[in-house]
């Protein structure tokens, strides 16, 4: 057993609180098997090589072949994956994960000639395999989703010279990953209790929620005193990272580099323009919830490392594992009998991995291999941010659950674009039963400012990063230099017009866009302000309609990838393509701030 204060071994924790792989496997041997199968499937992948425009037949078994691969490959890659999570000191577990993350390199090295291939199929060539073979029926849109990328690849040739540069471009992120997590180090400050305490990423945030304000300064400048000394490396790296961003949009012929990325998805700009432009018509309220907090906080002046600690830290709020799955239970009820029965099936049945044990791999995830059930990974704490958390990921589990058992393999996995709506209707129900149902006020007081940082974090923080990858795409597609002061003059402006004139713009927050690593993966943060935006307004319809929007709302979930992300969510009752669904949270964000100042 474990001793006081220690984490427990994995054979310490009681079956009950465990995942149940061995519905995957159930045992490695069976593992073994798959692999060797995956492995025979290459050889018969290699075999199609140049072959897909003999006929439509053809074309029918290499894609058939394909999914065959790619959901044998899957499966073997996570339950290797997910049984090195569960401790990742054992040897024999790395040694499996290695081999299937090496299965799926030469899987995807030899498929990689289906799509080009199928592209240099004539269209009315492959419009004609179509009517020939009624089995091609299954994979249309997947063929048209190929097609349409056809404005945009190049030839062969050049398209081997953009694949070999890969290295080369990849460059500005790697290097700043490196600069990020193995160079940079912060100087030390003293913590409240007097003992000197390193500044690191991982003690960053705690930090900045330290009762102490004089804690939370020396944190905020140790960390930025770093970067300053580096503003030069980093803004030439992020200023790199932009221009093949704009050299990859020029080549594929995009109108610009926001183009090409939203491209994916297809989703047009007006998307990104209506989200930054509702939020920027919506920062009254933000505003307003700054000012609440700086008297809350009994300060004369409000400063950027004031905006994370606590308002209510007095309330201590402790929710046992098995409290936390009845409370979440009884959140997602208006979901329906159905989707509830099976949600409590998982939970009670060998989904969940619910406590922490050493060697166990951090944090929180949902996943699982088609044909099988989805699992959840939990580091449980007993606190309420870990029972959203639980809500949260049984959100992707049941999104995964519907849809790999309505769709085909092609079509069972969905898009990022898609995937945070269904966990954040979760969360958003947990918050609507427990405001509905919490009677003590600092609970309730708790709570509504646990959604109001949902709101400021999610929705206006990221809208604000995406406004500023979107102004310095632009000058770069101007050809204008991305030097310190640009980078810091254009993040200024932008944290005067979210924050407003009641907050007091620290100089060091001019820098914050040097420590943000998804500016190396540009235009994918407006992702999570949209998703909470599209969840928020779902979960409004759910609870005011009932029935019609729950069956709309499990509709979403079915559809996987079997459709373009705005028309899966149209299909479901929210027009993305619009600014009602961001206006419909943001207005929800200032009723939020109403039952604030009515409870303070």
């Amino acid at each position: 057993m474990a001793k006081d204060g220690a984490l427990p071994s994995r054979d310490d924790i009681r079956a009950q609180y465990k995942w149940r792989l061995e519905d995957i496997y159930p045992g490695d041997e069976m593992w073994e098997k798959d692999f060797r199968q995956a492995e025979a499937m290459l050889g018969k992948a290699e075999g199609f090589r140049g072959r897909l425009g003999e006929s439509a037949a053809t074309l029918l078994e290499a894609l058939r072949l394909q999914d065959s691969l790619r959901e044998t490959v899957e499966k073997v890659y996570t339950y290797a994956r997910m049984r090195r999570d569960e401790d990742n000191a054992k040897g024999r577990y790395q040694a499996l994960s290695d081999r299937a993350e090496g299965l799926g390199t030469r899987a995807g090295t030899a498929l990689s000639f289906m799509a080009p291939e199928i592209l240099a199929l004539p269209e009315e060539a492959l419009e004609g395999f179509k009517k020939e073979s009624p089995g091609l029926s299954l994979y249309s849109f997947a063929l048209d989703e190929i097609t349409r990328q056809r404005p945009h690849t190049l030839t062969p040739d050049q398209e081997q010279i953009i694949a070999r540069a890969g290295d080369v471009t990849s460059a500005p992120s790697n290097i700043f990953r490196m600069l990020n997590n193995a160079d940079i180090t912060f100087p030390s400050i003293t913590g409240e209790d007097g003992r000197e305490v390193e500044v690191t990423h991982g003690r960053y945030g705690q930090l900045m929620e330290s009762s102490s304000r004089r804690v939370r300064q020396d944190a905020f400048q140790s960390m930025y005193s770093s970067y300053r000394k580096l503003k030069n490396t980093i803004a030439a790296t992020l200023n790199s990272s932009v221009k093949r961003d704009v050299f990859y949009s020029g080549v594929r012929k995009f109108g610009s580099a926001l183009e090409a990325s939203l491209f994916e998805d297809n989703i047009s700009t007006g998307v990104y323009g209506n989200l930054i432009k509702t939020v920027r018509l919506n920062l009254g309220s933000l505003h307003r919830y700054m000012a609440i907090r700086k008297r809350l906080l009994g300060v004369d002046r409000l400063h950027m490392y004031d905006l994370y600690v606590p308002l209510f830290k007095d309330v201590k709020w402790e929710i046992p594992y098995a409290e936390a799955v009845e409370m979440v239970k009884a959140g997602l009820a208006p979901l329906g009998g159905d989707y509830s029965r099976a949600a409590a099936g998982g939970l009670d049945s060998g989904w969940v991995d619910v406590y922490e044990n050493r060697g166990k791999t951090s944090g929180a995830y949902s996943w699982g291999p088609y044909g099988v059930h989805p699992y959840i990974l939990m580091n449980y704490q007993n606190n309420l941010n870990n029972a959203f958390t639980l809500a949260h990921e049984l959100g992707h589990a049941m999104h995964s659950y519907y849809s790999y058992r309505q769709q085909p393999y092609v079509y069972a996995h969905y898009t990022i674009f898609t995937a945070e709506v269904a966990s954040t209707v979760n969360e958003s129900l947990l918050m609507s039963h427990l405001l509905n149902t919490v009677t003590d006020r600092d609970k309730k007081l708790f709570l509504i400012n646990h959604y109001l940082e949902q709101f400021r974090g999610t929705v206006f923080r990221q809208t604000m990063f995406a406004e500023f990858e979107k102004i310095i795409h632009t000058k770069a597609e101007a050809g204008e230099a991305l030097t310190p002061d640009t980078l810091c003059a254009a993040y200024r402006r932008l944290n005067e017009d979210y924050y407003g004139a009641g907050v007091e713009l620290d100089q060091d927050i001019d820098l914050e866009w040097a420590r943000i690593p998804h500016f190396y993966s540009a235009f994918y943060v407006y992702k999570y302000a949209t998703g909470f935006s599209a969840a928020t307004a779902l979960t409004g319809q759910i609870l005011r309609e009932g029935d019609p929007a729950v069956s709309r709302y499990l509709g979403f979930l079915k559809k996987g990838g079997s459709d373009y992300p705005l028309n899966i969510l149209k299909s479901a009752g929210v027009d993305m393509a619009e600014p009602r669904p961001v206006q419909e949270g943001l207005n929800l964000f200032s009723r939020l701030l109403d039952q604030l100042e009515e409870n303070i």
